[in-house]
Parts: structure tokens; sequence; C-alpha cells
């Protein structure tokens, strides 16, 4: 994947080296409704995300440390602010062939540990994620390590997929599509949250099929790199996480989809290139 000559959007805060943030408090009706809609990414169960949350403080609410904003000076703080930026010039483009205006996310956060959001207190094992309260994604770019390590998941695009899902969510946010998922349900295989993820996936395929041309071509993807982006996306179905963590496939638990739902959905949206493609709620076979 070739991402250096893609431009930068300086929306960045990074909030490394600050601490855990002056965390005080629980997660909030706004957050738990975040949490329970399955914004995050890699297939954590909700139950341990709330766990995590709640055991970070209690009453009162969430104090957050503002970082610095701008582009960072390291690769990997670069290589974020990059992608970022390019979500944004695709689906710029996107909202305005529909006669919309697309507000890019309040920003792209990153952090060490833990860190206040407008969700609650987030912390690295939640893995990377979006809160719709401040319309933020979040990224503890250690998870990287975890990535490759323990999902299997190489290549620089599997990192650029995750940004991309999350900033899925964000669209999904502006669009509505979070309240829908909320009445679906929040967990099983044909609920609300499943439908939810699977969108954002679809949504990161459409990003991958428009970058090269949003960037002019500053952004370049090879066919490897989409077989890496599908890799991660496979590693992290519901049904690969349950089968290696406890032994066995529960669907009534499946937050995220299976590994070939998620695969289907992300090659869905990158073969059309359109988001239109990417009704999951809709769609009777997932």
């Amino acid at each position: 994947m070739e991402w250096r000559g893609g431009r930068r959007g300086g929306n960045i805060e990074d909030r490394r080296g600050m601490g855990g943030g002056a965390a005080a408090g629980g997660i909030g009706i706004v957050g738990i409704a975040a949490v329970l809609i399955g914004v995050f990414v890699f297939g954590i169960d909700p139950r341990d995300m709330l766990q995590v949350v709640d055991q970070s403080g209690a009453g009162g609410s969430v104090s957050q440390q503002a970082g610095e904003r701008g582009t960072p000076q390291d690769e990997a703080g670069q290589f974020v602010d990059v992608i970022e930026n390019s979500t944004t010039e695709v689906w710029t483009a996107i909202f305005a062939a529909e006669g919309k205006r697309y507000e890019r996310p309040a920003g792209a956060v990153l952090y060490d540990q833990a860190t206040g959001t407008g969700c609650g207190v987030g912390q690295a094992a939640m893995g990377p994620f979006y809160c719709p309260s401040d319309q933020k994604v979040y990224l503890d770019l250690s998870f990287w390590n975890e990535l490759e390590g323990k999902f299997g998941a190489g290549g620089v695009f599997a990192r650029a997929y995750v940004i991309a899902h999350e900033v899925g969510h964000h669209v999904q946010n502006l669009r509505g599509a979070m309240a829908q998922a909320q009445r679906q349900g929040m967990r099983g295989e044909d609920s609300g949250a499943v439908r939810l993820e699977l969108q954002a996936d679809c949504y990161a395929g459409v990003w991958a099929a428009r970058a090269a041309t949003a960037s002019g071509g500053g952004i370049r993807f090879t066919a490897q790199d989409i077989q890496d982006g599908l890799g991660a996306a496979s590693a992290v179905g519901d049904d690969t996480i349950q089968k290696r963590t406890q032994g066995r496939v529960v669907p009534d638990a499946f937050t995220h989809g299976t590994a070939q739902q998620r695969m289907r959905w992300f090659r869905k949206g990158y073969e059309a290139g359109d988001p239109v493609s990417c009704d999951t709620f809709r769609a009777r076979d997932l």
C-alpha cells in the first residue's frame, strides 16, 4: 500500500504521553448506547467493555484532557492522519453527489492505555472505537501490534481498514443508522448490531474503491492489499473469535457478524464503490 503521497488533513488530536486522562465517572446513558450498538470493531463482548469502563470510575462526569491538534510528527501518527483525511475526501464527494454536506469526525484521537471520551472512559482493551456522542474516533496505536500478533491480520492496509471501518460508524451516525440498529436488537446473528457492523465493513470497502481517485493517486492499493483487508475482516468475525476464545460458536451472542459475512460485505462495498450497495438493514441474506 502506498499512502505517503496522500494529503494530510490535520484532524488529529494527539493525547499520547498524557497518561490515562482525568477520568472520573461512569459511562452514562449515551456511552451505554454506544457500547451496546457495537461500535467497537474487533469483536469484544459488550459486557466486557462495560465492565472495563465501570471499573474506571464511579459517579460524576468524565473529564477529558485535550491533546495537541494537527498532523503528528511520527510516521504512525501521519498514517492515521492521511487515512482519516482520505475518508473525508471520499465521503465528501459521496454526500455532495446526494446533495448533502459531509461533516467529518470531530477528530481522530490518538491515546495511550486510557482516555476520557464523550461515551465514558475509553481503554485500549476496547480496541479502536467510535463515540457517537462526541463524534470522534479513538485509537491506541499499540493495537496495531495486537492486530497482527493476536488476530493474524498483517499488512498496512489492514490498519487502514480499521480506520475506514470506524469512520464508517461516523457515516452511520450522520445517516441515522445507529438509532435503527438499536431498534433491531443488540445481540444475535440477525441483530441490529450485526447489521450495523457489516454495513461499516461495506463502507470501508467503498472507501477503498474510491481512495486512489479521491487522493489524486497519492494513495494506491495492490491486489495483495485488498486481500490483507479481507484477511482482517475474516480474522475478526464473531465465529472466528468465539472458536479461538471459547472453543465453540454461539450465534445468539453475535455482535459483529461471521468471518464470511464481514468479508462479503467489505468485498461488496469495494466492488460496487457505492454506499447504496451497503444497505444491510434491508438485506434478507447477510
